[in-house]
This record gives structure tokens, C-alpha cells and sequence, in this order.
């Protein structure tokens, strides 16, 4: 079986991906950081990926307080039993295809060889100041410009 096209999470499906967060991580912080990140106003956008009845694959983007209009890309998440299928680089490079075609800057602290397959670029953060590691801050976006700026996270990852 495959899985369907990725597409918004939709209302009553806050549950099932609390559990899908809970399942791919060691503890519950991710899902407390979309909590978070839901009643504060921060969430941008919610993805799903689906297979039958279930969500197999998640991402949150938020907004950024600095710079004001960059979204910032956090949690992400394939269930354990569909890990290195290749789930997680397909949603994540049409998330940064979308980025280039709608002039939208993401940004995610993660692994830089993997989401360097996806589309993210490690050198186009390299001028950026952030409150977490440089070597693991990644940007999508528009054009090929290495932007100067500081990163400020929403309020909800002071908690993580």
C-alpha cells in the first residue's frame, strides 16, 4: 500500500497526530512544542501525509518573530514503522519547491545531510544568527542569496 498525497491536517486530526509525534520521538516535547504553538497563535500550517485510515507523516510550520514574514519548520515526523521509505525527503521537497516558487524563506534546525536532499541549503544560513546551532540551521527559499539576519522563534520553543 502507498502512501497518499501529502495535504493539510485536517480539524479532529489533532489527536491521531499527537500519537504519531509521540511515537517518532523520545518523549513528548515535540508534541507539547505544536500544542504550544497551536494556542499561541504561532502555527502557519499543518501537513499530513495519509496512508488508509491513518497519518503516517507530519510537519508544522510557524511564524517566525524575526524576520516577521519566515516560517520556521518544526516538528517533523514519519511514524517508526514507515521511516526510510523516503516519506520524509518527498513531503520535505515539496515543502521547499514550494518555497522557491512562492518567494517563501523556511527555515529548520535539523541534520544538514538530510534535509540537504530536500531541497534545505546549510551555506544559505551561514550569515544568520540564531539562538540554536548555525551547523544544523538550514534555509529554503527564494533565489540563491545568503540573507543577513537574526532568528527569533516563536515563544513556544523557549520551552523545549
Amino acid at each position: 500500500m502507498f502512501a497518499e498525497f501529502i495535504r493539510p491536517m485536517q480539524p479532529g486530526e489533532e489527536r491521531a497526530v499527537e500519537e504519531l509525534l509521540k511515537a517518532s520521538f523520545d518523549s513528548d516535547a515535540e508534541a507539547r512544542l505544536v500544542d504550544q504553538l497551536r494556542a499561541t497563535g504561532a502555527m502557519a500550517g499543518e501537513m499530513v501525509l495519509p496512508l488508509a485510515d491513518q497519518a503516517i507523516g507530519y510537519y508544522a510550520l510557524s511564524h517566525m518573530r524575526s524576520p516577521k514574514e519566515w516560517l520556521a519548520l518544526a516538528p517533523v515526523a514519519i511514524h517508526p514503522d514507515h521511516q526510510h521509505q523516503g516519506h520524509g525527503r518527498r513531503m520535505l521537497s515539496q515543502l521547499t519547491s514550494w518555497a522557491k516558487a512562492a518567494k517563501q524563506w523556511v527555515v529548520v534546525l535539523g541534520e544538514p545531510g538530510f534535509y540537504g536532499q530536500c531541497g534545505f541549503d546549510l551555506s544559505r544560513a551561514a550569515d544568520l544568527a540564531s539562538p540554536y546551532p548555525i551547523t544544523h540551521t538550514l534555509l529554503a527559499g527564494p533565489g540563491d542569496t545568503v540573507p543577513k539576519d537574526t532568528l527569533t522563534y516563536a515563544k513556544a520553543f523557549e520551552a523545549l
